[in-house]
């Protein structure tokens, strides 16, 4: 059973529906120890908790869009939730929290041309981000790995079906990759911003 991993010292409708999927989705990863004296189903309980505010956090924050990009993709604060979620619980519980994320926005009205690209664009490229927590310090470096797995499965999403908004001569994996880019840096460099900050204030939680 996992516990989180405590930082250095130096809509509600949403949330419940996001957390009685979490109770089946999100595994017991067994890469990290219980509090010396801690109690497993408290430990468990707190995690569901924990991933089912960072499912629905990141719901909601990808409805506040700093900028909107012509063909989809928008710079947000979504990827934080997700990604601190996953920097403290491990990669296990983050995948499984962002899979979640990204099923229920597809069913809330995801952009979809074709089966796989939705697989692409939505459960796997938010449960991408979870994969933050294989390297969990320092924390610079988890978010590195998640976002980029993320903006990964977009450039792939971009180039197989969505090649035609290239313009013409312009090699497709090149068009993707500046395009995806383009958002998903300013995600990254958000995130680095606001985990920074927030991050030595949770050993309070």
């Amino acid at each position: 059973m996992p516990r989180p991993l405590e930082p250095d010292p130096g809509n509600a409708g949403e949330g419940k529906s996001v957390a009685l999927v979490l109770t089946k989705t999100l595994p017991s990863s067994g890469n990290m120890n219980i509090l010396e004296g801690g109690n497993p189903m408290n430990t468990k309980t707190r995690m569901l908790v924990e991933g089912g505010l960072a499912a629905a956090l990141a719901i909601a924050l990808s409805y506040l869009k700093l900028w909107r990009m012509p063909q989809g993709g928008s710079i947000t604060l979504e990827n934080i939730p997700l990604l601190i979620f996953s920097l403290r619980w491990g990669m296990k519980a983050g995948m499984g929290a962002g899979v979640v994320a990204g099923l229920v926005q597809l069913m809330l009205g995801g952009y979809v041309v074709h089966p796989l690209q939705a697989l692409l664009d939505y459960p796997l490229a938010f449960g991408a981000l979870g994969l933050a927590g294989s390297v969990r310090r320092p924390i610079w470096v988890g978010l590195s790995i998640g976002s980029f797995l993320r903006f990964g499965c977009h450039v792939l999403s971009g180039v197989v079906f969505f090649g035609s908004y290239a313009p013409e001569g312009t090699n497709v994996w090149l068009y993707s990759t500046i395009y995806n880019g383009s958002y998903m840096l300013p995600n990254l460099i958000i995130a680095f911003i606001l985990t920074y900050l927030i991050w030595p204030r949770l050993h309070k939680i």
